[in-house]
């Protein structure tokens, strides 16, 4: 019963942060520092690195459904949380980027252009819609019911894992058109 009262508690977080994140990030994309007359250097530094951090949270999340189909478990916490990080780490940079720096229009023409926006669009709805998923699967985690646990992660991590792959994948394809 109490396990059920520390889910409860936290479904109210769920809630305002899954909201709050994609609004934060949607409001703050909008903002560019030095066009508002802010004297800042653009962040032009940081699509590859949080692209990188893209590709370790997809290998972390192999790694960490490897250690728990092994039974370590204390492992596969562990890396969870580190996925975790990993992810808010991403999304400050990629906050931090847009905040400081023009957008890039992808350049490529005919069939790829299709492809690039097909990918980026299905990485950007999920990469809101995993937001709410990764938080119950965690909190159920956190509650012990790895009944539910494992039910939902069963759906939180494809999705999760396509967000990190099709954010390398993203990057890769729009890189030639940055202005360093």
């Amino acid at each position: 019963m109490e396990n059920n009262l520390l889910e409860k508690k936290y479904n109210k977080w769920i809630i305002v942060l899954s909201i709050a994140i994609p609004l934060v990030v949607a409001l703050l994309f909008g903002v560019n520092l030095r066009k508002l007359g802010y004297d800042v250097k653009p962040l032009s530094f940081l699509p590859p690195i949080y692209a990188a951090i893209n590709g370790v949270t997809a290998v972390v999340l192999v790694a960490a459904v490897w250690a728990i189909k092994n039974g370590k478990q204390k492992l596969h916490e562990n890396l969870m949380k580190f996925a975790i990080g990993l992810s808010v780490a991403f999304l400050a940079m990629y906050v931090a980027y847009h905040m400081t720096s023009d957008s890039t229009r992808f350049g490529g023409e005919g069939a790829i252009k299709y492809i690039y926006y097909f990918i980026l669009i299905t990485h950007i709805c999920l990469s809101v819609i995993i937001i709410p998923f990764v938080l119950v699967t965690y909190v159920r985690a956190l509650a012990q019911r790895f009944d539910r646990h494992r039910k939902i992660a069963k759906i939180t991590f494809p999705m999760w894992l396509y967000v990190a792959v099709t954010g390398v994948i993203v990057y890769l394809m729009i890189a030639p058109y940055y202005n360093y």
